[in-house]
């Protein structure tokens, strides 16, 4: 059942990408008035087609999912045929140079917006996000900068943060860029008080491989839990025989401190069937019990539980905007990702990002069944970040590509003159052995990621 969820979003994700993208072509070519004759989702043979509309083009669905493309009237196609007087003026290479860069430009940009549509949307509705507060690693950078454990996350560099997710997205800029992040952030000190204070985060020595997904753990940063509060008490459990009550608060087990209800759950897991000593708060006033977790099989392991319900849910805020604003921080966001793109990708070029930063269509279909298993919202927001990936990528200057066209015809423009048949057709062999290579060490990486 979840690897058909997890293809079926896979399909979903690709699907609705390729013809948002191959219908920005489409529409800019009709409106440039050339001559369509085939729109296609899918790469390879044709398994279904119809025609419709007044110059008959033919609507597909091609063997592979990877991809699609609108094939127009172009005279240097050879199964073209001869080309009537009618529809003469109708062929792409007859087109002035601007004209063919809009058709060209217009697949890319039609992910972007649909990037931007998504994201606005979404802050329209409101995202649920977890609130930007800290839970501190020992030995971590954040920590020797002088962050603790609980602080709220306010501002980095200058521009407030609520959520989790945008302080992430400003520390991993900064990380990108090899620059310092300061942080100004809210504690809570010894008596209670909320104060305001600011540290400054060194980003210089984060080693490539740790730029994205390993970026958190390197700094010691985690998501704040809630501190380890008993809810409802299962009937003759562990818990229930050694006194506990729903409202009791956990602060010490065998004299270690207990951080948060994760680190609780996480104890008590490890230590099936031996007597723990566990020290708190009921009512405000100092008590302590000992309970023994009783042993049960989860998966292939033997855990520990007492069999009480604990909160581990961190704090959530929802990240909400009016429609202008909503636009404005989705185009902003499409933005930053796509100038973050590419600053990855410059790096890896030049040896000062990993080549494990690339993935394929495996992770991509992962990414999408686990998204689509938390949400609607989680699922629309990964849609729109492979969205942007998939404008970036094709802008690249890599001949096949929209990109390597787009290059082509910038030099015709400065030229006068088009590119000569012999030199395109030796960067066409070029550009899809360099894209056979990318598309190798992306699979590479994706069956490294499920074997280890």
């Amino acid at each position: 059942m979840e690897l058909l969820r997890t293809v079926g979003a896979f399909i979903v994700v690709i699907g609705v990408l390729v013809i948002i993208h191959e219908l920005g072509h489409y529409l800019v070519a009709r409106w440039c008035g050339v001559k369509v004759l085939r729109f296609s989702v899918g790469l390879g043979k044709v398994v279904w087609s119809r025609r419709f509309g007044p110059d008959q083009t033919e609507w597909a669905i091609s063997l592979v999912p990877l991809g699609g493309y609108v094939k127009m009237l172009d005279a240097r196609e050879s199964d073209v045929g001869e080309i009537s007087e009618a529809d003469s003026a109708r062929e792409f290479t007859r087109q002035s140079v601007w004209k063919r860069i809009a058709i060209v430009a217009a697949g890319p940009l039609a992910n972007f917006l649909l990037a931007i549509v998504l994201f606005a949307g979404l802050y329209s509705y409101g995202i649920p996000e977890p609130v930007s507060q800290v839970r501190l690693a020992q030995g971590g950078l954040a920590e020797i900068a002088g962050m603790k454990s609980g602080d709220t996350v306010t501002a980095v560099n200058g521009e407030p943060v609520s959520a989790w997710s945008e302080m992430r997205w400003k520390l991993l800029q900064s990380a990108i860029a090899g620059q310092s992040a300061r942080i100004e952030l809210v504690r809570v000190d010894a008596r209670g008080d909320r104060v305001s204070s600011e540290v400054v985060l060194s980003l210089g020595s984060i080693a490539a491989d740790d730029l994205d997904s390993h970026l958190l753990d390197r700094l010691g940063l985690d998501l704040a839990r809630p501190p380890a509060i008993l809810g409802q008490i299962m009937a003759d459990g562990p818990a229930e025989r050694a006194g506990l009550q729903p409202g009791d608060q956990i602060l010490r087990i065998d004299g270690e401190p207990v951080p948060d209800g994760v680190a609780f759950v996480e104890r008590l897991q490890s230590a099936p069937g031996k007597m723990l000593e566990l020290e708190g708060l009921r009512s405000g006033q100092p008590f302590s019990v000992s309970v023994t977790p009783q042993s049960e099989r989860m998966g292939e392991r033997t855990v520990g539980r007492i069999r009480a319900q604990v909160d581990m849910s961190a704090a959530t805020t929802i990240v909400k905007a009016n429609l202008p604003e909503a636009v404005a921080r989705a185009t902003r966001k499409t933005w930053d990702t796509s100038v973050m793109t590419v600053t990855m990708l410059g790096k890896m070029l030049i040896g000062e990002a990993s080549l494990k930063n690339i993935t394929g269509p495996i992770t991509i279909a992962d990414y999408a069944g686990q998204t689509a298993r938390v949400g609607l919202i989680s699922f629309l927001s990964f849609m729109a970040f492979i969205s942007i990936s998939l404008g970036v990528m094709n802008l690249l200057p890599i001949p096949v590509l929209d990109g390597g066209h787009l290059l082509y015809y910038s030099l015709e423009l400065f030229s006068g003159r088009p590119v000569s048949e012999r030199v395109g057709a030796l960067a066409q062999r070029a550009g899809i052995g360099l894209l056979a290579v990318l598309m190798v060490v992306a699979m590479f990486n994706d069956i490294a990621r499920l074997i280890w």
